[in-house]
């Protein structure tokens, strides 16, 4: 019998009990025109729920009988298990402003979302929103269960204090190519000008791939996701080529095997991080940094490189009592106005096709923002498929047991790692 992770088991038992939760509440007929007070919820970013509370108040002023409550998303191991436990009490808010694409199959089966096809022009707003982008979040029953809502694409953030240090070029860094990145990578630790070239966290988490592998598996097969019609996509010449840079990385000292327990960037452990466009806000008083694309080993382009979007979605709990006003507060916070608004307060690029046209005077004066903007274009997101979490957490202990620890060659590794996840799949596709 096929071994998934505790957590699935238990999500997988619970399930019956989500169901039956969402069919003791409203019905989706009744409440996909009932209009009245909802709540939603926000992450703990405070520059999120600063943008928040004045979408709230905007959007509060201008419909008394429809007000909004928002509240952080409540406290637990993760967003995600907050939320899962949410839908299998039924005390979801109406609408999350957090939930990972990765945990939206999961939801689903827990029958604790509302697919966005209910409403007659949900389809068509979210691809007209996301437009190219927005396939990759349709669920596998070809319904939208999420709205593609801000991304935070990968790209290599560097410090150049560190890379003058080390007596390497900050405006011109030779980091295009694997070779490239290696030979900088060696100057940086040799030079003693910080203990890391580059630092991501090594530990087993399941989403920790979405880090260091997968930007750099989708830069390299020019835009792959980890799976693809139900076969995995990286036990391949892209996928070994990634899996041999990065094992060179940690075999040569230039990547550390233990995590760090504080920002190892912005403390100067390390010369270079994987990051998105929060690093802006994060590190403008702080740190004179620059940004590249991801590597590649052939060194293309930056406007020929994809990367990870680690986006966040928008999900409407199927314990919505108000759906019609959720629908409606849903469009308005993710309107060209909304969007503009978010982007300002959060710098995290809003999942909109053409964001540099459509906010040109914004990044006219935030120049600083543009490179991940454009970036932002060319994103792709992890697969939805039943058994995500399972799925990434099959190849996750591979990559660490032999990219980081070096226990098996590295094409042994993604070989078995695409056996284990291709039964994953077909268990999680077999209704019996």
């Amino acid at each position: 019998m096929l071994r998934r992770t505790a957590y699935t088991l238990l999500v997988l038992a619970l399930a019956g009990t989500g169901t039956a939760c969402a069919r003791s509440g409203p019905t989706a007929a009744k409440a996909v025109k009932s209009r009245g007070p909802i709540t939603i919820w926000l992450s703990n970013n405070r520059q999120e729920v600063d943008w928040g509370k004045r979408m709230v108040a905007d959007w509060n002023k201008a419909h008394p009988d429809q007000r909004i409550t928002a509240q952080k998303i409540p406290a637990g191991k993760t967003s995600e298990e907050a939320i899962s436990a949410s839908i299998i009490a039924g005390t979801s808010a109406c609408l999350v402003f957090n939930t990972s694409p990765a945990s939206v199959p999961q939801f689903q089966k827990q029958a604790g979302l509302v697919p966005l096809n209910d409403f007659p022009d949900g389809k068509r707003y979210v691809e007209r929103r996301s437009g190219s982008l927005a396939g990759q979040y349709r669920s596998e029953d070809g319904k939208y269960y999420q709205l593609p809502w801000k991304s935070n694409p990968g790209m290599i953030l560097y410090n150049k204090a560190i890379f003058r240090k080390a007596g390497l070029d900050p405006e011109h860094p030779e980091l295009a190519t694997y070779d490239a990145f290696l030979k900088t990578s060696r100057k940086i630790v040799a030079s003693g000008a910080a203990k890391a070239a580059i630092w991501p966290t090594p530990s087993s988490e399941f989403f920790q791939s979405w880090f260091d592998f997968y930007p750099a598996f989708i830069a390299e097969s020019g835009g792959k996701q980890l799976v693809e019609d139900g076969k995995p996509q990286f036990d391949t010449a892209a996928g070994r080529r990634v899996a041999a840079f990065w094992r060179q990385m940690y075999a040569q000292k230039l990547a550390p095997q233990e995590a760090y327990a504080g920002d190892a960037l912005g403390e100067g452990k390390t010369a270079m991080s994987t990051g998105g466009p929060w690093a802006v806000a994060a590190y403008k008083d702080s740190l004179d940094w620059g940004v590249v694309p991801m590597p590649t080993s052939d060194g293309r382009p930056a406007d020929e490189i994809h990367s990870f979007s680690d986006e966040k979605s928008v999900s409407m709990s199927s314990s919505c009592e108000h759906r019609a006003t959720a629908w409606k507060v849903l469009k308005f916070a993710t309107s060209r106005e909304q969007d503009g608004e978010f982007l300002a307060a959060t710098g995290q690029m809003p999942m909109r096709e053409h964001l540099t046209t459509v906010y040109a005077d914004w990044f006219e004066r935030n120049p600083s923002y543009k490179p991940f903007a454009e970036q932002a274009q060319r994103v792709v997101e992890v697969p939805n498929v039943s058994g995500s979490i399972d799925v990434w957490q099959a190849f996750r202990d591979s990559w660490t047991r032999s990219v980081v620890f070096g226990r098996q060659p590295t094409d042994s590794a993604l070989h078995s790692a695409a056996g284990q996840i291709s039964k994953l799949l077909a268990a999680y596709g077999d209704p019996s």
